[in-house]
């Protein structure tokens, strides 16, 4: 670091003249960093216009879908009983339909009486507590235990996964009797597998559970499925921690717990006696806690910070199976209903299931009932039942116990004379969907479904595209055709402290404006884009009525300022699209071997990828290195230089201090001697 002496012994203000003097040193500076600084504006600008043109570029693919020319509209003569919508890729056509015999109706199951017995239910309220209200309430099953759940990722093909089980916890009823079905279900992507407890009875679409909870499925599961497991442990363990501050209260995370509650603090265990919670079943000490019905433990004194509290206990569960058959096939669901749960939570659970019912209960009635989601028959005959319920909660409690079934039907209609049905009364056909309404006798008048062409959509898609064309034109007309004030450069930091915010921006705008002026880059890609517009496609598939743009109503603008904007003649492009869709569409889409063949809109696509490719090469993208474009390379070259300068011009700046502090201690020097000397003399 150069000592500065700033004029202490010659008065100057030192500080003021190095900077004078640096100004005039870093004039060649301020022009190395304007240069860089109109070309990053050339870059960024050049960016901006390779933006447009990728958007537009976007369109013109998306313009080349055939659903932009085959824009299908229907018309049904009786839409009280069929309407129907098409694809663009429906054909041309006409349909018959003759005769509605039956429409498709869902599988409906209705129990057979009143669920209440004396007091009618409150279905908001848990069942565990309600069991008393209901007629059948020996039928629900009641266990104890606790229902859990657990989802598992394959993270590699394989038939092994393990469930992740609590200390001491393990699957109900598995160690006591493997004979005893086992309280789970096991699903993998939606789809159900059959639980086996013996090695031998593996199978296809089956899968061995043992009591440690590793499942071995005899299928091979892919990477990235979700295996999800409902299963009934033994008991339950939640685990407190005081952490920092004495707990005073826990709240359990299981509602409806049974009576066998077991608290372990500190290696003491503490049992419920119904009145509270005593060390080893020792009543005659005090309470260590106490129990609500809502499942919080209130501690008689607090248990110490850093304390871990240890609850294992059992809730009321009951489960049940439904059957059911879809178009997917037969689905089994084994459905878990904790004691806390509600008539609606369980319903709600029903009809949120993959067995595909909707369960609703009626409080006017005081009955149940149970609808497939989707219409149709998938179970053979009319008597073949379709919702299967199990005996115990279902059968018993809720009373479908011999209920009789109203089986889904079938749609059953003729088209084109054809006798055919389908499950539902919505359903394509050959790109066109049909939505039957309502019944249609053999007497009554027969339904004509027509497809047509929608020439004004058809219309409206080209002059959209045509207004987005001169849109694009419009703004790349305007950045080459920018006034350049090359009086304006870009300012220095000395000229920016002169001016205010106002003045900058002001100045800047007048800087940037014309950068791009009479570009001879995007000139030849507006100069592309004319002739493919412009172009014959000489293409068979093309009536040669139709192989010119002008030939549909399409010509350029009578002003030729305007940069080659095209006008539309509205009514000749109508015909033209009434007349000849086929060749309209080909005319902007068709392929070909050599340039002639190719449709105006797969030029058009052609060449807007290859000026964006050039404008990249010049400016690069956003995540370009200045290594990889050619203003880039540019701009390195300045950044070297202007960091080179800037180190010179910190060494001019050193030896100028290092000078005039020379000469301030020369001056001080000086002083000193002539106060000697007039101090000699004074005497």
């Amino acid at each position: 670091m150069v000592q500065r002496i700033g004029g202490l012994a010659s008065g100057m203000d030192i500080d003021s003249i190095v900077k004078d003097m640096m100004k005039a040193r870093s004039i060649p500076l301020d022009k190395l960093k304007q240069k860089r600084q109109v070309l990053e504006w050339q870059r960024d600008g050049y960016r901006e216009m390779n933006s447009l043109m990728m958007s537009f570029r976007n369109l013109t693919f998306d313009m080349k879908l055939s659903d932009k020319y085959r824009v299908r509209t229907t018309s049904s003569s009786n839409e009280s009983k069929v309407t129907a919508t098409a694809k663009g890729s429906a054909a041309l056509s006409s349909y018959n339909i003759s005769e509605i015999k039956q429409l498709a109706t869902a599988a409906t199951k209705v129990n057979t009486g009143s669920i209440s017995g004396g007091t009618k239910i409150d279905p908001s309220k848990s069942l565990y507590e309600a069991r008393a209200d209901f007629d059948k309430s020996s039928g629900f099953g009641w266990k104890t235990g606790s229902v859990e759940s657990q989802t598992l990722s394959a993270a590699t093909d394989g038939k092994e996964f393990q469930l992740t089980l609590q200390d001491g916890v393990k699957l109900k009823n598995f160690a006591a009797s493997p004979s005893v079905s086992l309280d789970a279900s096991v699903k993998v992507d939606g789809k159900s597998y059959q639980i086996v407890t013996q090695s031998s009875d593996l199978g296809a679409g089956k899968v061995l559970v043992d009591e440690s909870g590793k499942l071995t499925f005899f299928d091979t599961i892919k990477k990235g499925s979700n295996i999800k497991i409902d299963y009934a442990a033994t008991n339950r363990v939640d685990t407190f921690k005081s952490s920092d501050d004495p707990l005073k209260e826990i709240h359990l995370s299981k509602g409806s717990i049974n009576g066998a509650i077991k608290i372990t603090v500190d290696g003491a265990t503490y049992l419920n006696n119904g009145t509270g919670f005593y060390k080893d079943g020792d009543t005659n000490n005090p309470s260590f806690a106490t129990i609500d019905s809502k499942g919080t433990i209130t501690f008689s004194s607090q248990v110490g910070a850093e304390k871990e509290v240890k609850v294992s206990y059992e809730q009321n569960y009951f489960s049940f199976d439904l059957t059911t058959h879809t178009s997917k096939g037969q689905v089994d669901e084994k459905i878990f209903a904790e004691g806390s749960d509600s008539l609606t939570t369980v319903l709600n659970k029903i009809s949120s299931s993959n067995a595909g019912v909707s369960a609703l209960y009626d409080s006017h009635t005081d009955r149940v009932t149970l609808t497939r989601k989707e219409t149709g028959n998938f179970n053979g005959g009319e008597t073949d039942p379709e919702i299967i319920t199990s005996s115990g909660f279902l059968n018993d409690v809720l009373k479908f116990s011999g209920a009789a079934e109203q089986s889904g039907k079938n749609a059953i209609f003729t088209i084109n004379g054809l006798k055919t049905e389908r499950s539902s009364n919505t359903f394509e056909m050959n790109g066109v969907t049909f939505t039957l309404k309502d019944t249609l006798a053999t007497t009554d008048p027969a339904i004509s479904v027509n497809l047509s062409n929608d020439s004004s959509k058809v219309f409206d898609n080209i002059k959209s595209f045509v207004e987005k064309y001169n849109e694009l034109i419009d703004k790349i007309q305007k950045k080459i055709g920018e006034e350049r004030y090359r009086s304006y450069t870009p300012l220095t930091d000395v000229q920016r402290e002169q001016l205010s915010d106002k003045q900058q921006e002001q100045w800047e705008e007048k800087a940037k404006s014309g950068l791009l002026r009479r570009d001879t880059l995007l000139t030849g890609v507006l100069s592309k884009m004319r002739q493919d517009f412009y172009g014959v496609v000489n293409n068979g598939e093309i009536d040669p009525k139709f192989r010119q743009l002008t030939s549909i109503g399409i010509t350029t603008t009578a002003d030729y300022l305007s940069g080659g904007k095209l006008e539309i003649d509205e009514a000749k492009l109508r015909k033209a699209i009434e007349e000849n869709p086929e060749s309209v569409e080909k005319l902007f889409t068709s392929n070909g071997t050599n340039e002639s063949e190719k449709g105006i809109l797969t030029r058009l696509y052609d060449s807007l990828t290859n000026g964006m490719s050039r404008v990249r090469e010049r400016a690069g993208t956003s995540n370009s290195t200045n290594e990889q474009f050619a203003i880039g390379k540019n701009l390195k070259s300045l950044g070297t230089q202007i960091s080179s300068f800037e180190k010179r011009l910190v060494q001019i700046e050193d030896r100028y201090w290092r000078q005039f502090t020379e000469m301030e201690k020369a001056i001080q020097r000086a002083n000193q001697q002539s106060t000697y000397l007039s101090q000699q003399f004074s005497f």
